[in-house]
């Protein structure tokens, strides 16, 4: 089996992502809060960028997908009807000795059958089930009656609002419902930073088709999603497809597939592609005694509930990817000193946080001002930063570090001919480019990017 052979561990990815203004650990002044992350200046921009760029992908380019925001807050009835109430419950156990939980789906048989801790060898409590969702009141009164759940997924507010969609905006099937949202699972062990955590965000696109046409959709619907991340710039040797075999199916999935990354941790799910078949709407019938089926007005009003293939894919999990998978560290001078290394995070332009840093060679003759000054022409179709501290490679290392590709410095030859330096982060060329051109000629760099390594 292929072993991560990266630069990147997820301690040098912690350590840059807190330094340089990426994640912090929420709560960190009270000594953190297990499960959950804040996101920094960089953090919440490369985000930002990710969610666009999906939404971009999934609504804008597709002319039979919708968007929909959801409230968290919904009916707890909803997820009776979904099965999270009976179904989304993980084994959990617990050492007596050490005081460590784990579930017990992942601990070695042998161990488990010996109620052996694995981490201290201390006796394990009997198994027992522990439902992921989190609980809370609605209302003044706590009692059973104003009981309410944090939504474990956002899928179920798509469900819940299919036929109001169809009815407001006269979608025919097929078509997609796409959502990007916040969810809550109560996690019992929660780490490798913020590739679990009980606090996430979900971008999912639910599609809705005719039955007998779900297998044709699935394929379909598989093949774009690994062209996306293609287009992301993603290094390819890194994903793989991974089917679920009987076990390990959803009590909802006819057929179910993940895009597993390499992360430095070894193969995760990074999204699912999902033929839910029409479970769902089916048990949304069920329970609030709607009528959910579909009425095809181009089929002589033939009546069917629609299957669902769905696609869903963590976006804070997007980001860990987009940072191990950028991570690089490589040695830049031939002068034989081990020592000169640069870690630059190799990001696609449409994703970086920052696209354009501008740097004055020196503080003084008026060249901040004029930086100032291209700066703000700049900023009205990039994002941009602005230093003017420090050695000029010493700024361009910095920048390497946030992964930002183009840096525009302003020396004196820009007063003189209205030239600038524009460097390319992946190669470090640098070459003169009017200050007239600099927008387009960015936007073309954007437009014809191949990553290097």
């Amino acid at each position: 089996m292929q072993e991560y052979q990266g630069p990147a561990t997820m301690e040098k990815i912690t350590s840059l992502a807190k330094r340089r203004g990426f994640v912090f650990q929420s709560s960190e002044i009270y000594g953190g809060q297990s499960g959950a992350w804040d996101y920094g200046p960089l953090g919440i921009e490369l985000k930002n960028r990710i969610q666009r760029y999906w939404w971009k992908e999934m609504t804008q380019l597709h002319d039979d997908i919708v968007g929909l925001d959801a409230a968290i807050l919904m009916h707890p009835r909803v997820w009776e009807a979904s099965g999270h109430v009976e179904n989304f419950t993980d084994p959990l156990v617990d050492c007596k000795k050490c005081k460590a939980r784990f579930r017990a789906d992942q601990i070695d048989p042998d161990k488990l059958a010996k109620k052996e801790c694995p981490e201290c060898g201390g006796e394990l409590t009997d198994t027992r089930k522990f439902n992921l969702m989190f609980k809370t009141h609605i209302g003044p009164v706590e009692d059973t009656s104003s009981v309410i759940y944090l939504r474990p997924e956002t899928a179920q507010g798509i469900y819940v609002n299919y036929k109001n969609i169809i009815q407001s905006n006269r979608m025919k099937i097929p078509f997609g419902i796409a959502q990007v949202g916040k969810a809550f699972r109560n996690e019992i062990v929660t780490k490798n930073f913020i590739f679990r955590t009980c606090e996430f965000e979900q971008m999912e696109m639910q599609f809705f088709v005719k039955p007998g046409t779900d297998e044709e959709w699935f394929q379909i619907w598989r093949e774009r999603r690994w062209k996306y991340y293609e287009k992301m710039g993603v290094k390819m040797d890194h994903l793989r497809w991974h089917r679920h075999g009987p076990g390990e199916l959803a009590h909802y999935a006819k057929d179910a597939y993940d895009i597993e990354y390499l992360f430095p941790m070894g193969w995760k799910e990074l999204e699912g592609i999902h033929n839910r078949s029409d479970y769902d709407l089916s048990r949304h019938m069920q329970y609030s005694g709607k009528d959910l089926k579909y009425i095809d007005q181009d089929n002589n009003n033939e009546r069917y509930i629609p299957y669902i293939i769905e696609t869903s894919a963590g976006l804070t999990r997007s980001l860990l990817m987009l940072l191990c998978d950028a991570y690089d560290e490589e040695k830049v001078a031939d002068n034989g000193d081990a020592d000169d290394i640069r870690t630059v995070l190799r990001f696609h332009p449409n994703l970086a946080p920052i696209t354009v840093a501008v740097l004055p060679l020196m503080k003084k003759d008026g060249l901040a001002e004029l930086a100032q000054e291209i700066r703000n022409e700049l900023r009205e179709d990039f994002a941009t930063d602005y230093d003017q501290s420090g050695a000029i490679g010493r700024r361009y290392r910095r920048q390497d570090e946030v992964g930002t590709p183009f840096c525009v410095t302003i020396d004196y030859q820009t007063k003189e001919d209205q030239t600038v330096t524009l460097r390319f982060r992946d190669s470090m060329e640098q070459v003169r480019v009017r200050r007239a051109d600099l927008v387009q000629r960015i936007k073309e760099e954007i437009k014809n990017y191949k990553r290097i390594k």
